[in-house]
């Protein structure tokens, strides 16, 4: 029963089958749940937290995977990935734990899905690529197409540069409105860049994931107590960040 519970629910907590049995008439300790579930092969792991997917995003997905599953690795070392991040305060998010066998953390069914807008308490523009991180800022105010354009310039190029990128490197970010703005893509045109095409809803795809949870944890270790300890910080510990790449 409890086996068939956590498959169906894997977010079921041990107090939860607890509470179950105890409804059915049987009486056992959670560290028994626990060693039942260990010998089925399942244990408590934290959920990977990624996007809500209709199945339109599904096969966008599956079509990018298939266009790119022979790129030599040359050819991703050559990308500059970028993406805007919020970071809070207080440390990292909570987690959450699940039941799940292993090698399965992929599988959909213990998903927490995730959405793109939540708390958090600045906004950090960054990009990095194979050769190091790039540039890091803070984006004071609610960014709209110009001022997408205008950290493009200001901190795109000078990136490329201090990267050594070699001739024809690609540049990648997701399609958030303003970066596929008509402006932001005759800009991107007139200043010669070659983007990388992206599906929709795919935060997960983009490496530069891994740096945010590297830095959001580091960042919460140093325990910053106001908004420019905070901004201090992330400044510091990103240019720490080759360690991670």
């Amino acid at each position: 029963m409890i086996t068939g519970t956590v498959s169906k629910t894997p977010r079921t907590t041990r107090g939860d089958l607890v509470n179950d049995l105890q409804r059915a008439g049987t009486k056992v300790t959670k560290a028994t749940i626990s060693n039942t579930l260990r010998r089925q092969g399942l244990k408590s792991c934290s959920a990977r937290r990624v996007p809500l997917l209709k199945p339109v995003h599904v096969q966008a997905r599956l079509k990018f995977a298939r266009e790119h599953l022979d790129d030599p690795e040359e050819d991703w070392e050559n990308v500059i990935w970028s993406d805007e991040t919020k970071i809070e305060l207080f440390g990292k998010n909570s987690t959450r734990r699940v039941w799940r066998r292993k090698n399965a953390e992929f599988q959909r069914t213990p998903y927490l899905p995730t959405v793109k807008h939540g708390g958090g308490n600045i906004m950090l523009w960054g990009c990095f690529s194979a050769k190091g991180p790039g540039r890091l800022i803070r984006v004071k105010e609610r960014m709209n197409g110009a001022m997408y354009r205008e950290i493009l310039s200001d901190n795109l190029l000078p990136s490329a540069r201090a990267l050594k990128m070699k001739r024809g490197w690609v540049f990648q970010h997701d399609d958030d409105p303003k970066h596929t703005a008509r402006a932001t893509k005759e800009w991107l045109r007139k200043n010669h860049f070659k983007v990388l095409e992206w599906p929709s809803q795919s935060p997960d795809l983009n490496p530069i994931e891994n740096l945010w949870r590297e830095l959001k944890v580091c960042v919460a270790q140093r325990q910053p107590q106001n908004i420019t300890a905070l901004e201090e910080i992330c400044m510091e510990e990103w240019a720490k960040m080759n360690h991670a790449i």
